[in-house]
């Protein structure tokens, strides 16, 4: 049984007049693709119930309204000096009730319960400023592909849906997030040494000005989030964030070609490419001593 739509005409994207009912079919559909991605991880849920004409809202606590059917885990928020009822978001009545409320991206932990301080993979979010060009975004991530070739690790690469590039590296929850952040330090340090004139790892837009691509390491952190693999955005175009094969990273590229209208053909043509994510481990100490890093003690 799924979860009943309500007002299923809303409009959700104006321009492009994509409604609710849109959004439900689309996930419904790409729910066996997408669901891998979301199994046994704490939600941190982003609600849009106006669409996209407003920024929505960001919910962490499922809340006294959610159903008795709906699996919630309560974990201990250090920043806001309380336990928080995360929703689990693993069967599709479950993911249709959140697109209900006005969910339509999806940001699951990196980790899950299994594992909440081991994360099953290092991501590297390319975000760009706003005088980057996408091609100086698509040269960043093959920088990123380039310096993990080195390192001997494996890498996937999706858009963000947004402006950006999400490059992740598996490592199957062997490792804690403080060794995956210092590999992933390693890594942007390494990059943004090579590319200096175009990367940072400053993060604040205010420091680092507005033609610089930020490399962000600090995802790599128990609690943080990126959209999920599949996840549409709340941008214009109803975006998708969406695998990519390495061979499609290059100049040219359109992120916003990928979108809820073409994305379950190419699934259809393509199969789940970022499947690999969630399968072999890379090892961890031999990648961080290949970029002359320190391995485990």
């Amino acid at each position: 049984m799924t979860t009943v739509l309500t007002n299923p005409q809303k409009v959700f994207w104006p321009q492009e007049h994509i409604t609710k009912k849109d959004l439900y079919q689309y996930y419904e559909a790409i729910y066996p693709t997408l669901i891998p991605y979301m199994k046994n991880r704490p939600q941190s849920l982003h609600r849009n119930p106006n669409g996209i004409i407003d920024q929505g809202f960001f919910q962490k606590n499922a809340g006294e309204n959610a159903p008795d059917w709906v699996k919630t885990v309560s974990l201990h928020s250090d920043s806001a000096e309380k336990d928080i009822a995360y929703i689990i978001c693993n069967r599709l009545r479950t993911l249709l009730y959140l697109v209900n409320l006005g969910c339509i991206e999806f940001n699951p932990w990196n980790s899950t319960l299994k594992n909440l301080d081991q994360p099953d993979y290092m991501v590297i979010d390319i975000d760009p400023s706003e005088d980057n060009s996408f091609d100086q975004v698509v040269d960043t991530a093959l920088m990123v592909k380039k310096v993990l070739d080195e390192a001997g690790a494996s890498a996937w690469c999706k858009t963000s849906g947004a402006t950006g590039l999400h490059v992740y590296v598996p490592f199957k929850a062997k490792f804690n997030y403080a060794r995956i952040r210092d590999f992933a330090h390693l890594v942007a340090t390494t990059v943004q040494q090579r590319l200096p004139d175009t990367t940072t790892l400053e993060r604040s837009l205010a420091h680092r000005g507005k033609a610089m691509i930020y490399l962000d390491y600090l995802q790599n952190k128990r609690g943080q989030t990126l959209a999920a693999p599949y996840s549409v955005r709340p941008r214009p175009g109803a975006t998708v964030s969406t695998p990519l094969e390495w061979k499609e990273v290059k100049h040219g590229l359109d992120p916003k070609a990928f979108t809820i209208h073409n994305t379950l053909e190419r699934v259809a043509k393509k199969g789940d490419l970022f499947k690999e994510v969630l399968g072999k481990a890379n090892m961890l100490d031999r990648c961080m001593k290949n970029l002359g890093g320190l391995g485990a003690p």
